[in-house]
């Protein structure tokens, strides 16, 4: 019995310090997935894209997630493969895809580089540049949402049954602070007179750094597996796929899987838009834009932790998705609504962003057995993207409908502003439907005794 007590996830020193390898890997993630968010006006100048394209090319990311299922099959990898084999091949699929897209806005590309005549044979009513940059955030995307569900199972393994919210707090917190650093790091690096791409090249190395990080994170990893399969390791409870029915069955998934696409398709897309709408409405610059959007990833840094240690200690999960999604639905009406100062609203986006992944990731460990937890995230990531494909189309394509005189020299020269009071509103209902699931989950754990309000460290 002692020898199964010694195991290096019990040590407070080594899993947090496996948590930082897996969360600078994560920080990085963030940084890419909004590298080119605070930069839209530039963008479509240099590349002369509408709004719409710009919404395509956001979607793009989701795009092998939805229609390939490529994160279910991810997760059906990952409890098939491993953490360590999974993710290697996933984050090199991040970096691939990052540099893809930064190739895709070069000047060695529009001048006639590699890849430009192929992408100027077919669509031709797309620009090469948008064909060859969605690629590439394709790719990006195919690798990016895999990842995140490794390294969200990763933190299970080393965390359950301790401080599992807090560390996937703090593990989100890391990525938002790659989304604050987007915000504010990419104007400062694109420079409208020059190489606007070093932004997007940046985020590339960032990625690099962040596989080398999870390269040592996988030297623990397989020293912990060591550990477990000397001494409590069950070799013949392994995934199968039909364990994906069994999992589709639990109505209580469903419910928590209806309010990650709602709530994430009312949050990510709109974040791919916030600095470009605030220059419009409060006649912003870039940067300033992108510093009042920062405040939103800076808060779920500090309150993603404090609600996961609440969640942790206290319980009230079910309870907390329901304040986070009305929190949301607030927030969305007075962006659209109101002129009332941004910071106001966008710090408290930050503590709803905060409110549902801290109840929300920490929750499904309950609804569903170890051996299923990546199909599980898998899943979830699946359908979440179904809401981050869609929703910066439907956002680009409302604005361009809503603004059909408003161009980007207009917008350059300042004559013309875009309205954004319709798509921001189109939001706002996904954040009440997310209420609604949030309700039935709750009102369902009653009746499935999952525990969703009870805490998570066990006593």
């Amino acid at each position: 019995m002692n020898d199964i007590k010694k195991l290096m996830s019990d040590s407070p020193i080594v899993r947090w310090s496996v948590l930082l390898f897996i969360s600078l890997t994560m920080f990085a993630n963030y940084y890419f997935y909004d590298a080119i968010s605070p930069l839209k006006s530039i963008v479509q100048e240099k590349l002369l894209w509408t709004s719409s394209d710009y919404g395509f090319f956001m979607s793009a990311y989701s795009i092998s997630n939805v229609f390939l299922f490529m994160a279910v099959i991810g997760g059906v990898i990952l409890d098939k493969l491993g953490i360590r084999i999974t993710g290697f091949m996933f984050t090199i699929f991040m970096v691939l895809g990052s540099a893809l897209t930064a190739y895709g806005a070069s000047d060695t590309y529009l001048s006639g580089g590699p890849g430009f005549h192929l992408m100027s044979s077919f669509l031709t009513s797309y620009s090469p540049s948008l064909k060859m940059m969605s690629l590439g955030f394709l790719f990006f995307g195919l690798g990016a949402e895999t990842s995140i569900v490794v390294f969200t199972k990763a933190i299970v393994k080393w965390f359950k049954g301790k401080e599992l919210a807090l560390a996937l707090g703090m593990n989100l917190s890391f990525g938002r602070l790659g989304q604050a650093a987007a915000m504010i790091v990419s104007p400062k690096l694109a420079d409208p007179q020059g190489d606007w791409t070093l932004a997007i090249w940046f985020g590339t190395l960032l990625l690099f750094i962040g596989f080398l990080t999870f390269l040592g994170y996988m030297f623990f990893d397989a020293r912990l597996d060591k550990q477990v399969k000397i001494n409590v390791m069950d070799e013949t409870d392994v995934f199968r796929m039909s364990d994906l029915g069994k999992i589709l069955s639990n109505r209580s998934f469903i419910y928590i899987a209806l309010l990650c696409v709602t709530f994430y398709s009312a949050v990510f897309p709109f974040i791919k838009y916030a600095p470009d709408l605030l220059s419009n409405k409060f006649g912003m610059s870039v940067e300033k834009a992108g510093w009042i959007v920062s405040i939103l990833p800076f808060g779920t840094i500090l309150f993603t932790p404090l609600f996961g240690t609440f969640t942790d200690r206290r319980g009230k999960s079910a309870t907390l998705m329901i304040y986070g999604s009305v929190l949301l639905v607030v927030v969305h009406l007075m962006f659209s609504l109101t002129r009332i100062n941004p910071y106001i609203p966008m710090f408290l986006l930050g503590v709803a962003f905060s409110l549902i992944p801290a109840a929300m990731w920490p929750s499904v460990t309950k609804l569903v057995d170890e051996k299923r937890l990546g199909s599980a995230y898998g899943l979830m990531f699946s359908i979440q993207n179904i809401g981050l494909w869609a929703f910066p189309l439907l956002i680009g394509l409302v604005l361009d409908k809503s603004n059909p005189d408003v161009t980007p020299e207009a917008i350059k020269n300042g004559s013309m502003v875009y309205d954004y009071t319709n798509p921001i509103l189109m939001l706002a209902f996904m954040g009440v439907l997310g209420v609604f699931f949030a309700i039935l989950l709750k009102r369902d754990d009653k009746v499935s005794g999952f525990g969703l309000e009870l805490p998570n460290i066990k006593k």
